[in-house]
């Protein structure tokens, strides 16, 4: 079994502009490009990687994807996580993710 390796960001979460658009946390273009220059051999198709995420006391498995018009990872945040944890369209969040 492999280490995990995590790390700890604040971000704002936000909405896709399309219909039923998806909520998404994008992660710091720092991290982000660790992650893409250790572990990108760990990406699937369209640059899913799979991950666990911690918002509170609420940890789920998921997967980060890589955004090329932005240069940086994406974290969706389904509607139960944000139930959960109370969480507001454009409210800034503390996250842990684990790969």
């Amino acid at each position: 079994m492999q280490a995990k390796i995590t790390y700890d960001f604040s971000a704002k979460l936000w909405k896709d502009n399309l219909p039923g658009g998806w909520f998404f946390v994008s992660l710091p273009i720092d991290i982000s490009k660790e992650i893409r220059e250790t572990l990108k051999w760990q990406e699937e198709g369209w640059g899913r990687m799979k991950a666990s995420a911690r918002i509170e006391k609420i940890i789920w498995n998921t997967a980060i994807w890589y955004d090329t018009k932005v240069n940086t990872y994406l974290l969706p945040i389904k509607a139960d996580i944000r139930n959960k944890a109370g969480l507001k369209l454009d409210e800034e969040i503390n996250i842990s993710i684990s790969i």
